[in-house]
């Protein structure tokens, strides 16, 4: 067993405890792919990460993202909360203001924006229309009627995620699916809000499986659901989307849209440091 530092990162939050927790070991190219996964069982949290020396010459570093019972080619909170503990750790990227994480589905390019994060949302593997079929399963799921979907579009970037959005925040945060019979297996609801605040969109992001089946703040899918509602003319090029309420956090995710680009905001705050024995 070798001795390794230890990160725990709160993502998508400026509050400790209110968003996302990652943890994140780095320095991890002599751990066995049987021990990633095995370790990441036993964190139980919806992802763990492994911080590994790059192998494509433009990146910075290199990440392996597990959820507890299967490696993830891409997942978005453990984007910015592993670069923020490759950061915190002294990782001195290439660019002045950007560093490029190469993960599964190739390179991903993050910007500095301060004390924030933004990565840019990685193409989508399926997008598009959602067939009949599929929609009457999703919303058997979901447990409503077929018309309360009010939109719907496949933005699957890695996770797989179907997305449909309701009427209401009421109508999102009343949800009680069904996660036996949760088919896709990865759906992800949105719905406005009222004009008043500071966020314009809620999110909840159902998962069925033996991990978690509900995430707390999604950076996937919310990469996935801004290429579609910005694409669409659904959501304006610059705005906020809350995630977490119904599992009493408060994530706050943070879209632009940059010329051809999407980045994906948020703050990101370390809860935990020390070592792990792997």
């Amino acid at each position: 067993m070798a001795s390794h530092r230890y990160t725990t990162v709160d993502v998508f939050t400026q509050t400790a405890l209110k968003g996302n927790a990652l943890a994140v070991v780095h320095d991890a190219a002599d751990v066995p792919d049987a021990t990633m996964q095995q370790f990441a069982h036993w964190t139980n949290l919806s992802e763990t990460t492994f911080l590994l020396p790059p192998t494509d010459p433009r990146a910075d570093y290199r990440v392996r993202i597990f959820f507890p019972t299967a490696e993830l080619p891409f997942a978005g909170h453990p984007t910015l909360g592993s670069c923020h503990a490759w950061l915190a750790a002294g990782g001195k990227p290439r660019a002045r203001d950007e560093i490029v994480q190469q993960c599964g589905v190739g390179l991903v390019r993050v910007r500095r924006d301060g004390k924030r994060l933004a990565f840019a949302a990685p193409p989508l593997r399926r997008s598009g229309d959602v067939d009949a079929p599929t929609l009457t399963a999703v919303a058997t799921s979901l447990g409503i009627e077929r018309n309360a979907i009010r939109a719907s579009q496949w933005v699957d970037n890695g996770p797989g995620w179907v997305a449909v959005m309701l009427g209401s925040r009421d109508e999102l945060l009343a949800l009680k699916p069904d996660f036996a019979r949760l088919t896709p297996k990865d759906i992800g609801v949105v719905a406005p809000l009222p004009p008043s605040g500071e966020a314009q969109f809620e999110v909840r992001a159902f998962i069925a499986g033996s991990g978690p089946n509900e995430d707390p703040v999604t950076g996937s899918l919310q990469a996935g659901l801004a290429q579609w509602l910005i694409g669409a003319r659904l959501a304006p090029q610059r705005y906020v989307a809350v995630q977490g309420t119904a599992l009493g956090r408060d994530g706050r995710v943070y879209v632009e849209q940059r010329g051809e680009d999407i980045w994906i905001g948020g703050d990101c705050v370390t809860l935990v440091e020390g070592k792990v024995e792997l």
